[in-house]
């Protein structure tokens, strides 16, 4: 796991938080930490609060056998989820964009959302919890899009429309909905966003000087700024609120 997702899974963790971690990339399934800078998780069996395994978030067979783990590991129902994983193709010119990109990016930044509410929903809805949680990470992207990204920013719109929905839908069942939208942060993703299919995916430095000061704050989103957004909108504290959009994005939506 990289990106935003070990920043979360790190901060959830040490707020007491049992977690089950779908991540394509996994090694093996078992129990994991987080590594000391919070960037990657590492095999351990010293904890019993992180489980991982590996998962196709886009596939309903793998959030069957999640929402089954979760019950095996810990005999409880989910009663938050976190949707961060996301894609996008290179940055081009909308009309070099291929049916596999496209397919790709929805599959991705949309069936998971829609797979994950669709399989672990219900199970929430059966539990009657008193307050439980979807948090769907979107994207600046959808409030403020960029040219030559367009279905990328397509789906991100999706997500959030969507949570928006959900909220509506199943706030009498306790049950809320609310999306994180980040800026572009160090992630691995960052030189598909800003830099360019043709220079394979590289940033010149004018670039990345260009990006930074798209952002009045002056700086990229780091992994510690989602994980904040998410634990609050996931914490009891926020339980009156659903249907929000935090723009963790340092003004650049202002």
């Amino acid at each position: 796991m990289r990106g935003f997702g070990s920043s979360i899974v790190s901060l959830f963790s040490s707020h007491g938080a049992r977690i089950l971690v779908l991540d394509l990339l996994t090694p093996s399934a078992g129990y994991y930490t987080p590594s000391p800078d919070s960037t990657s998780l590492i095999p351990s069996s010293a904890t019993t609060s992180i489980y991982a395994v590996a998962a196709d978030i886009t596939s309903r067979d793998s959030w069957v056998e999640a929402l089954k783990k979760v019950k095996e590991l810990w005999a409880v129902v989910p009663d938050v989820v976190v949707n961060n994983a996301g894609w996008t193709y290179s940055n081009k010119p909308t009309l070099d964009v291929t049916d596999a990109d496209f397919d790709r990016v929805f599959a991705i930044n949309v069936k998971s959302v829609f797979l994950s509410t669709d399989v672990v929903l219900p199970a929430m809805l059966e539990a009657k919890l008193d307050d439980a949680v979807f948090v769907n990470v979107s994207s600046t992207a959808a409030i403020r899009p960029r040219p030559k990204l367009v279905w990328y920013n397509a789906s991100k719109g999706a997500v959030s429309t969507a949570t928006k929905a959900l909220a509506v839908e199943y706030a009498p069942h306790k049950v809320r909905f609310n999306t994180v939208s980040p800026v572009a942060g160090n992630t691995p993703l960052l030189s598909k966003f800003a830099g360019s299919a043709e220079a394979g995916d590289t940033m010149s430095p004018q670039q990345l000087a260009q990006f930074h000061a798209s952002i009045p704050i002056g700086r990229l989103s780091e992994g510690s700024d989602i994980a904040n957004a998410c634990l609050f909108l996931a914490d009891a504290a926020s339980n009156f609120i659903t249907g929000i959009d935090i723009p963790v994005d340092g003004g650049r939506c202002v």
